[in-house]
């Protein structure tokens, strides 16, 4: 059986991610996991290929277990997997809680990768893997410290795995997309605060658009997805401007 896995799939990139793998209809099953069950069978019944809803939080440990019960049980041929569970923070280190500073460490590092070596002894040649990291992972972002520093922990991850499976051809695409405006990350990220560090969100995508880049750069094999105009040129500006300078053009941008 070839399936897809999704995690994050309950809404944002995550979701489009299912409905493009939907609409390839090469797969006889996509798995997506995401703690919010009423909205995974809500995307099952959207979907012409079998969804498989698998409601697990996976900033808890116990529930890559879990997930590992479930592969070790069905022993499928897992051709696709698509990391984009993770959330961020915005505020100085003094507004953000421990709780969610833990939390994004848990998920967006601890849990990606806990999910990558469960799922990995499943895939075979010519299998993708991809990684929903940030254009966050190439500079380090005042205000936005953990969660950029998390991303930069993710990326270097994806872009050493990739070399370490060459061998068995199964590819790895770390996807570095800007702000998406039309998901729930940003209104999340803030917090409900009247007042924010970062004002505004200039030139940020569209999740479909994102997706669509992200897909595409996958089934290329690329090392590295910046599914857009901004998350492109920061990349190539940040490997030439110091930090401390890129983090002066940061200082000035969120104020906009």
């Amino acid at each position: 059986m070839n399936i897809a896995i999704v995690t994050g799939a309950s809404s944002g990139i995550g979701r489009e991610f299912v409905r493009l793998l939907d609409a390839q209809k090469k797969y006889d099953a996509i798995w997506v996991i995401a703690r919010r069950k009423e909205r995974l069978l809500e995307l099952a019944k959207q979907s012409e290929t079998p969804v498989l809803a698998v409601p697990l939080d996976l900033g808890e440990k116990q529930s890559v277990r879990k997930l590992a019960e479930y592969l070790k049980k069905e022993n499928p041929n897992v051709r696709m997997l698509i990391n984009a569970a993770g959330y961020g923070k915005i505020g100085s280190y003094k507004e953000v809680s421990l709780e969610d500073t833990e939390g994004m460490i848990d998920l967006n590092c601890r849990a990606a990768v806990a999910v990558t070596q469960t799922v990995l002894p499943y895939m075979k040649k010519g299998s993708h893997i991809m990684q929903i990291c940030s254009t966050a992972a190439f500079q380090p972002f005042p205000y936005l410290n953990v969660y950029a520093a998390s991303k930069a922990f993710l990326y270097r991850y994806s872009r050493a795995l990739r070399v370490e499976l060459f061998l068995r051809r199964i590819s790895v695409t770390a996807v570095c997309p800007y702000w998406i405006k039309d998901t729930e990350f940003i209104g999340r990220a803030k917090s409900g605060k009247k007042k924010s560090e970062i004002r505004s969100f200039p030139f940020a995508s569209r999740q479909k658009a994102v997706a669509r880049r992200a897909m595409r750069d996958t089934r290329l094999g690329m090392a590295v997805s910046t599914p857009g105009f901004m998350c492109s040129i920061h990349r190539v500006i940040a490997k030439i401007i110091p930090s401390e300078i890129m983090m002066g053009f940061w200082a000035a941008l969120r104020r906009l």
